[in-house]
């Protein structure tokens, strides 16, 4: 960023109220729409208060490209480098001194720094910024923060600002603090409509429109997809379709590095455009400068969890009228711009209002380690805006049980703590920790960098990228794509950057077989271990859901594999990512397992079976005859086999059913003689 630092945008009308709601009672509601400047003018313009006495303002990002582009720019205003009044603190990056009097933060770095210090001691203002895209980590670190205010600080400040934000209802929860409202700056931002034409491909139809405004504005373009998919062949549409020169084309998401989102962000340089293709990650917290129009293609991917089965999947839904109001504003804020909106007028009236909280629809694991590790067993002795689910709670303890986290009464274990100390997902935790033992922490490194962020596997031609983590490995140990395997050379170098910081954590060197990959995820993800059944590609996992891959792919006729990721997806999930495991380590595992006595009906052969099995969980791992079995078994078996079959299954003789008949004959006549009909035999 250059030039001369703009002057303070029309939130500072807000701030005398703002100050005075801190000082009395010390919490507050900030409502400001986009492009009132609140990220970096609140922060700065509090420096000064009292209350402070010597601590920092903490400020809380939901993303990591935020938390720096929020940082960048108040050291900027302050003519400083970042690292000195203004700093960040970001998984693996850090730009803080003992200067520093405002640290943003993304979201889950709060959990770590109460970890280390449940009284919070060194901050005076906790900053909960576009607090209305209610992620999980936001939510949970509110209410860490309540309780922190009520038992040890008082004096701690709390603000939540956001644009898009029922602000009442987030007052109530902070004890009916003030909420404070400022109208902002923004400029008048024109809103056309143009929905796609039935059957047309969504990447053709923004293109269509990216080219369309190129043509008929001035200024840069900031379109948004639901996804990477769908930004990459978005691109390729509009490489192929020679946009006018001076036009450079930008992808902004997750995915792509430090280097090529900075690119995205900052100025065009003199005398070109910027086309800017992004996901949700531009809708809120940053300024990309320049951007005098928007196209909304009118989606977004969100996360659905299930707590019947563990898992997860990606969905594609429609925006709500908050984001589509966020995405509207992004060209409004140094010029009147446009918003191309790729839907009707008429649909507008069916947005819902606001996103899923994610604590609603998301997996809970997290949560409910970093919630032990601070002492408390169940979410209620807490205050939410909306409580954790039940079942999704119950299915989180349940998991941090089968990883030894917490014991029997939900108190976190020392393996736990270790867990909780890690930033990372708890299954991937677990396995790091028992890799160290196993002297495969090199390993470990690599499969949770692989396995914590987006797939590094491409699959743009509609087919599945084969689930073999293998696969993925030898890619990430190469540096490039390998036979069988396509992969997205951003991801994969950001999957080598976490690989290399893991590997410092972990103090681990060396690499080790990839035919180890199954041992480690079997440790991550032991309810996801699975056999065959029923032909190739078919499994059966151990919680009691099918899974399948396709028969074409290279695990499909593999007698034991663990799944990693899998989108549960009808009555079969399908498996992304997984490994196979050796019949050795089955065996391993197959020490604790479950071992029964049982005496079945064999409809095959028409036979009671008796037989001894072993389990894990809902898959049979062997099993053996009984030479003895407990006599009252068999004959409750054969008896529910009977009512079952019905009595003309019985192998009757000529002679017994001649003898039946002349009974029914009998008790026609005479009642006292015995019913011998089917339905009396059963009864």
């Amino acid at each position: 960023m250059s030039g001369t630092p703009p002057a303070p945008l029309p939130v500072a009308a807000s701030l005398p109220a703002l100050r005075d709601a801190l000082e009395h009672p010390g919490v507050a509601v900030l409502q400001a729409p986009p492009g009132a400047g609140k990220t970096t003018i609140v922060p700065l313009e509090l420096l000064d208060q009292p209350w402070l006495a010597g601590r920092r303002i903490v400020m809380l990002e939901p993303r990591r490209l935020a938390a720096r582009a929020a940082a960048r720019r108040m050291a900027f205003l302050l003519r400083e480098p970042v690292g000195e009044t203004v700093g960040y603190r970001v998984r693996f990056d850090s730009r803080v001194s003992p200067r520093t009097r405002i640290e943003v933060v993304t979201e889950g770095v709060l959990t770590r720094i109460r970890q280390d210090d449940p009284a919070l001691e060194g901050i005076g203002l906790l900053l909960f910024d576009e607090f209305h895209e209610r992620s999980i980590h936001a939510d949970l670190g509110l209410a860490l923060a309540l309780e922190t205010r009520s038992v040890l600080r008082p004096d701690l400040r709390l603000l939540v600002m956001s644009a898009t934000l029922d602000g009442e209802r987030v007052a109530r929860l902070l004890d009916d603090s003030p909420v404070i409202t400022s109208r902002g700056r923004e400029y008048a931002v024109e809103i056309r409509y143009r929905p796609r034409t039935q059957g047309q491909r969504l990447d053709a139809a923004v293109a269509g429109v990216i080219r369309e405004a190129v043509e008929a504005h001035r200024g840069d373009i900031l379109g948004f997809l639901p996804g990477v998919a769908e930004i990459r062949r978005t691109g390729e549409r509009l490489e192929q379709s020679a946009l006018p020169r001076g036009i450079r084309l930008h992808q902004l998401h997750g995915m792509r590095s430090l280097e090529e989102q900075d690119a995205a962000i900052v100025p065009a340089p003199a005398g070109s455009r910027k086309v800017v293709l992004a996901t949700s990650i531009a809708e809120t917290s940053l300024t990309i400068e320049g951007v005098a129009v928007v196209i909304d293609a009118g989606l977004m991917r969100v996360p659905r969890f299930s707590p019947r089965t563990g898992m997860s999947r990606l969905e594609t839904v429609r925006v709500t009228r908050a984001s589509a109001e966020q995405r509207r504003g992004r060209a409004g804020r140094t010029a009147p711009g446009v918003c191309y909106r790729m839907w009707s007028a008429a649909d507008e009236a069916g947005l819902v209002p606001f996103n899923t909280p994610e604590i609603l629809a998301t997996d809970l694991a997290a949560l409910a380690l970093h919630l032990a590790a601070a002492g408390v067993r169940h979410p209620d002795h807490l205050r939410w805006l909306d409580p954790p689910p039940e079942s999704s709670w119950n299915q989180a303890i349940e998991l941090l049980g089968l990883l030894g986290a917490i014991d029997r009464e939900g108190r976190i274990t020392p393996r736990g703590r270790a867990m909780a100390d890690l930033p990372i997902h708890p299954r991937l935790g677990h396995m790091m920790i028992e890799a160290r033992r196993l002297q495969l922490g090199s390993l470990a490194a690599e499969l949770a960098a692989l396995l914590s962020d987006r797939d590094i596997a491409r699959s743009d031609s509609g087919a599945e990228a084969d689930a073999d983590i293998r696969l993925r490995l030898d890619a990430l140990r190469r540096g490039r794509g390998v036979p069988g395997l396509t992969v997205d050379h951003g991801a994969l170098r950001r999957a080598q950057a976490e690989a290399a910081e893991w590997r410092r954590r972990l103090h681990a060197r060396g690499t080790a077989a990839e035919s180890e990959a199954g041992r480690l995820l079997a440790l991550a993800y032991p309810d996801r271990i699975a056999r065959s059944r029923g032909g190739p590609g078919r499994f059966l996992l151990r919680n009691g859901r099918g899974a399948r891959l396709g028969s074409g792919q290279s695990l499909a006729r593999s007698e034991w594999i663990v799944a990693a990721d899998l989108d549960d997806a009808g009555s079969e999930s399908v498996i992304r990512t997984a490994a196979p495991l050796a019949p050795e380590v089955v065996e391993e595992l197959a020490r604790d397992a479950e071992s029964a006595d049982e005496v079945i009906w064999d409809e095959g052969t028409a036979s009671v079976r008796p037989r001894r099995i072993r389990r894990l969980g809902a898959i049979v791992i062997d099993e053996r005859s009984l030479p003895r079995p407990d006599p009252e078994q068999v004959r409750a078996v054969l008896l529910r086999a009977i009512a079952s079959a019905g009595i003309e299954r019985l192998p009757w003789s000529d002679e017994a059913l001649l003898l039946r008949r002349r009974l029914a004959f009998l008790h026609r006549v005479d009642p006292d003689w015995r019913d011998v009909s089917d339905q009396a035999l059963l009864a």
